[in-house]
């Protein structure tokens, strides 16, 4: 604020002159990692983000105690298996993880009710290790095809039991 000139000023009192900044120049959208579309890329390996992952991990671990698992399994590998599994299902649904998503995911590998034993035999060795590396976690989830991801717990509960699991999978 400009002060009248009848009014006595110090030296540290004066308005002193800004710094302006330049103009910036043109912006162009070169460098490796810039999205060119309005997605995020998706495939193979490449994840999904999604808000409020970790309270998704609370909730995959309420779970843990109601579980069935097989000799030679262990626990830890069946909440990180399931955790990935009900986190992408989320972010696929663009919200964040709900107690359902994890319903779904252990009833999808058969730790929940009464599954098929070639199921259980697969998944062993499949979710084998799948607490200690994030590239073992991809592939479990990698392992998960398209169309169940929409699917209730109810409906997947349904194929578990009976012969049509496989179609739930994508396997080599």
């Amino acid at each position: 604020m400009t002060q009248p000139d009848y009014v006595p000023l110090q030296a540290p009192d004066r308005v002193r002159p800004s710094d302006t900044l330049s103009t910036p120049e043109r912006w162009v959208q070169d460098r490796p990692a810039d999205l060119a579309d309005l997605r995020q890329p998706d495939g193979a390996r490449f994840g999904a983000t999604g808000p409020d992952l970790g309270y998704g991990l609370k909730l995959a671990k309420r779970f843990e105690d109601r579980i069935t698992i097989q000799a030679g399994e262990d626990r830890h590998d069946a909440v990180a298996g399931a955790f990935v599994c009900g986190a992408k299902r989320a972010a696929r649904f663009g919200r964040a993880p709900v107690i359902y998503d994890f319903e779904w995911a252990y009833t999808l590998w058969g730790y929940l009710g009464d599954p098929a034993a070639e199921l259980v035999a697969w998944r062993s060795g499949l979710l084998r290790g799948a607490s200690h590396g994030y590239w073992h976690q991809r592939a479990v989830v990698d392992a998960i095809a398209a169309p169940t991801f929409v699917l209730l717990p109810a409906q997947v509960r349904e194929r578990v039991t009976g012969a049509g699991w496989a179609e739930l999978f994508v396997r080599p």
